[in-house]
């Protein structure tokens, strides 16, 4: 399928590794211009030539607000902007999670998508194609226990999301959520491995429980979250804003 996005100018956040490497590979392949921000200077370094690419903290909100701006400018505007940023945040019971540790889930996860997205919609009016895609989680639409920070950041996410698409709809522009599962990666063996630590339990026993209420027991390769954002990047996405779309083999609960 031609998805139509030579020349589509994107920004994806945290764009070096994982789900945002996947994208943005994706965004290359179909002749779309790339800028992208991220904190591991190492892995930006592999990114393809053309790639505008800078070290950012998108808690740092004036150099995030900055890192926009110039990559709008870069690009020449803007088409697509892919709010990836995110960070798993703490593993703990609510009585034992700091609170600063609390805050900067939500900045990472929640507040850097509503920065981006405002220095953007100036641009995303002057596109023929405009479009935002928010990264949520499954834990954005189920409860998620002992993970209290980032499953309240995820479910801002759809809130955010749903609110956008009304708002920007007026102007053409498509605000969509995508809600991975349990997504294959390093992010991943992390917080199962740090779920096991404060369960007591193996890696294969806290693994079994993650995937005991899941249809399709397997993960989820980055690639297929890419290909969802793709196709709502394109103009066959075009009439599908203010939806939490599910990339997840069939969650259920999240244990």
């Amino acid at each position: 399928m031609d998805l139509g996005l030579t020349g589509a100018r994107v920004i994806v956040t945290a764009g070096a590794a994982g789900i945002g490497r996947a994208i943005i590979d994706g965004f290359l392949r179909e002749g779309a211009r790339v800028a992208t921000c991220d904190i591991d200077e190492a892995a930006l370094a592999t990114l393809p030539p053309g790639v505008h690419a800078e070290m950012v903290d998108v808690a740092d909100e004036a150099r995030f607000t900055a890192f926009i701006d110039g990559a709008i400018e870069a690009l020449g505007g803007l088409d697509c902007l892919v709010n990836n940023a995110g960070i798993a945040g703490p593993t703990g019971r609510v009585e034992d999670i700091h609170p600063a540790d609390w805050r900067r889930t939500i900045d990472i996860v929640l507040t850097s998508q509503f920065l981006a997205v405002s220095r953007s919609v100036a641009a995303l009016r002057e596109s023929a194609n405009p479009s935002i895609a928010n990264l949520s989680s499954v834990a954005g639409r189920l409860g998620f226990g002992m993970r209290t920070p980032y499953a309240a950041a995820k479910w801002g996410v759809v809130g955010l999301t749903q609110s956008l698409a009304i708002e920007l709809g007026d102007y053409g522009i498509r605000v969509n959520a995508i809600m991975p599962g349990l997504v294959a990666g390093d992010r991943q063996r992390r917080v199962l491995e740090a779920k096991a630590q404060q369960k007591g339990l193996s890696f294969g026993e806290v693994e079994a429980q993650a995937f005991q209420y899941t249809s399709i027991k397997d993960y989820v390769p980055p690639e297929a979250i890419a290909d969802q954002i793709l196709f709502l990047a394109s103009e066959h996405g075009r009439l599908i804003s203010g939806q939490s779309l599910s990339v997840c083999g069939g969650i259920r609960m999240l244990a």
